[in-house]
């Protein structure tokens, strides 16, 4: 069997585009699911027993249930509770649906490295902020969190680099993000076998170069 890629550079304005979106998903879930991360992960460690209880079940719940299941839920469920709340049955668009689906999902490991970074910081710290008079809220976006982040950015950072490899999972419904006009585009010209051998290789090196770029940061943190 012979390859024949001679295909893929008149393609590559498609694939760009594919490769965009791809990248838009990645940040804006990352950005939501670490808002929501945080707030969780505060909850979960809240003296409060209900407001622990349901931040602990919601991280064990998206924790324990695939992904994909996930995407297809959201995609199908969004519309529902639109029509149900606004009374109108709009389509929403699989990007909106996909992108809900992975910052709900996302957060949860969010989470759970959030929550880590915070008690990794010596309680003495806190203390000492609330021996200054300090509030809850002060202690934690002027002494806490500041470290904390420092700390867990290359964990932060290589579940990024997971989520860019997930949102290949957005096939499922449809969306035409980086590897699905790959696939789409192999079909077209007859040489799909080429397309995806390029998309993995794609992949690879944005993941690999990546996760170089996190151990390079690890060591550095550490000093």
């Amino acid at each position: 069997m012979e390859f024949d890629f001679s295909q893929i550079v008149p393609a590559l304005p498609g694939l760009g585009q594919g490769m965009w979106l791809t990248l838009q998903l990645l940040a804006m879930a990352v950005a939501g699911g670490m808002l929501l991360g945080t707030l969780l992960a505060l909850a979960r460690l809240s003296a409060n027993p209900l407001l622990s209880g349901l931040a602990k079940f919601y991280v064990n719940y998206f924790r324990s249930i695939p992904l994909l299941l996930v995407i297809s839920w959201f995609y199908l469920v969004v519309p529902m509770l639109l029509n149900w709340i606004t009374g109108r049955l709009e389509p929403v668009g699989a990007f909106t649906s996909c992108l809900v689906a992975f910052v709900m999902f996302e957060a949860a490991y969010f989470a759970e490295i959030v929550r880590a970074g915070i008690q990794a910081i010596p309680k003495g710290q806190a203390g000492a902020a609330y021996a200054l008079g300090m509030t809850y809220p002060q202690v934690m976006r002027l002494v806490i969190l500041p470290q904390a982040f420092r700390k867990m950015t290359p964990l932060l950072l290589q579940q990024s680099i997971i989520l860019f490899q997930d949102t290949s999972l957005v096939y499922a419904v449809g969306l035409m993000d980086f590897l699905n006009t790959a696939r789409s585009k192999g079909d077209i010209v007859g040489q799909p076998h080429e397309f995806l051998i390029f998309a993995g290789a794609v992949y690879f090196v944005i993941s690999f170069g990546a996760s170089q770029l996190v151990k390079r940061m690890q060591k550095r943190l550490a000093v």
